[in-house]
């Protein structure tokens, strides 16, 4: 009878855990999605959004460069987001606390396994 409970129990936390991350995987998804949409928006005047691209401005970072940067992590660029003193004087404007983390979860898609900067 035990380990039948056990079974239960286990196959409960399963479902579980399972419904959490496909309840999850669609709002990631939009979240990424509204982040593009802003960075086409507002920040792909300046910066490449995409991998392997080269950025109209070339003070400007790509997207790419910025994703695979030492030390970048989800946190860390959405506190650089929230700062508009962190931007350089071309950036002359503020994006919307609701924006950051879509924009920052975009972003992060273009990291890259062994990815090697332009030099």
């Amino acid at each position: 009878m035990a380990r039948i409970l056990i079974g239960f129990a286990a196959l409960a936390a399963f479902a579980a855990a399972a419904s959490v991350q496909s309840a999850a995987t669609p709002r990631a998804r939009a979240s990424v999605q509204r982040g593009l949409a802003i960075a086409q928006q507002h920040c792909a005047g300046c910066h490449a959004l995409a991998v392997n691209a080269a950025s109209p401005n070339p003070e400007a970072p790509s997207f790419e460069a910025i994703a695979n940067a030492p030390g970048v992590t989800a946190p860390s660029l959405r506190r650089f987001l929230r700062d508009s003193h962190n931007y350089p004087a071309a950036m002359n404007f503020t994006i919307k606390r609701a924006h950051i983390r879509d924009l920052a979860d975009y972003t992060l898609t273009l990291r890259r396994p062994g990815y090697k900067p332009d030099i």
